[in-house]
């Protein structure tokens, strides 16, 4: 496993969607959305994927069809991570990489440290 994600391409379509979206806030607003705005646009977006996962397991009534607006709103929340990202200046390939990377580490030494033993008897 590599310690190097390549997330360049989807960050940059993403990074380009945002940038479609400037140009109507601009038109709209007369600004672009803060970054409290947008982290508010995220946290909503999450909490659609809790109604939607609900809605999956039949417990919160939608219209259409769970499955296909999870997989819209997964792929919305990441475009807000890339989004967010860039606004704050973060190499989210370096972060994504290197997070996985110490995750890995800590995981492996965990399983490692707690492996059965062989009975002694």
């Amino acid at each position: 496993m590599t310690d190097s994600a390549n997330l360049a391409p989807a960050r940059d379509q993403a990074l380009e969607v945002r940038g479609l979206y400037e140009i109507l806030e601009q038109r709209f607003n007369g600004a672009t959305w803060s970054l409290n705005e947008l982290m508010i646009g995220y946290s909503n977006d999450v909490g659609q994927i809790g109604r939607l996962l609900l809605a999956r397991d039949g417990t919160w009534p939608i219209d259409g069809d769970a499955d296909a607006e999870l997989k819209h709103k997964l792929s919305e929340t990441l475009w807000w991570v890339f989004v967010l990202a860039d606004r704050l200046d973060i190499d989210i390939d370096q972060a994504f990489a290197e997070t996985m990377s110490s995750i890995r580490g800590n995981l492996n030494n965990t399983i490692t440290r707690t492996a059965p033993t062989p009975d002694a008897n």
